[in-house]
């Protein structure tokens, strides 16, 4: 019996050829694990640490512009306290918001929109929150207005730098009030107070104006989005000095 040899380079080619072909599958597996791993890091920190927002209204010029993207930091208010002055994401309390139809979009769009909103790089839910800065805490004494048009804050009057009023206008309220926030609830306002539905206008609402701090998803600490509004957003600490809280009164 004759036997038949194989030429050194073609088992050499079927080598190249094996070894090239495991590479390829290997790297295919390390690409998914990473992607996976990805997706799984950005959703833990998405449903525990930051989540993205976008503004839809003019309520928080000129602090926030319409469009603007924004950073939320969920540990507040669970891990770390609300305070006079934050920026605040939350859920409606019940009529702040119109009904809305639920846009319909195509499978694949609505698919990657879903993964997206998963892992916190989109904002698919902005239109059903609500964001406003924190006036008064639970226990406080809110009124306006004094005779220089100011608003105060357990009998503390407030320069307020961040607000906009229409021109010729010191009264940073249009409406007058008086109220005592309740426990577990906040007073909130828009820094553009002539054009704000905020809890001066939902006295009506089940809630009558306070949101529970329950519904705060967080307090926005940055705008992300266009890079050119790009900045730290502040609470205005100086502006809330010398409040004393309710129980301290």
């Amino acid at each position: 019996m004759t036997e038949t040899s194989v030429p050194a380079d073609n088992t050499s080619a079927r080598l190249r050829r094996r070894s090239q072909k495991k590479g390829v599958l290997l790297f295919v597996r390390d690409v998914l694990v990473i992607f996976l791993v990805a997706l799984l890091v950005s959703f833990l920190i998405k449903t525990f640490l930051v989540r993205s927002f976008f503004i839809p209204s003019s309520s928080m010029e000129q602090t926030l512009q319409i469009d603007d993207r924004i950073l939320v930091n969920e540990l507040v208010p669970n891990l770390v306290d609300l305070e006079r002055g934050d920026v605040v994401v939350f859920r409606d309390p019940g009529g702040w918001l119109p009904p809305t139809a639920e846009p319909t979009q195509p499978p694949l769009v609505a698919a990657v929109d879903w993964v997206l909103s998963a892992v916190g790089l989109s904002a698919s839910d902005s239109d059903d929150h609500l964001i406003k800065r924190v006036i008064g805490l639970p226990g406080d004494h809110v009124v306006c207005c004094n005779t220089l048009g100011q608003m105060s804050v357990n009998d503390v009057p407030l320069n307020e730098p961040y607000i906009t009023l229409p021109a010729g206008v010191t009264n940073v309220s249009k409406d007058a009030f008086d109220v005592t926030v309740p426990a577990n609830s906040l007073w909130v306002m828009g820094d553009n107070r002539y054009n704000s539905k905020d809890s001066r206008y939902n006295r009506q609402q089940p809630g009558n104006g306070f949101v529970p701090v329950d519904n705060v998803v967080g307090r926005a600490f940055v705008i992300s989005w266009p890079s050119a509004h790009w900045s730290w957003l502040d609470n205005h600490p100086a502006v809330f000095a010398g409040i004393r809280d309710a129980d301290q009164q």
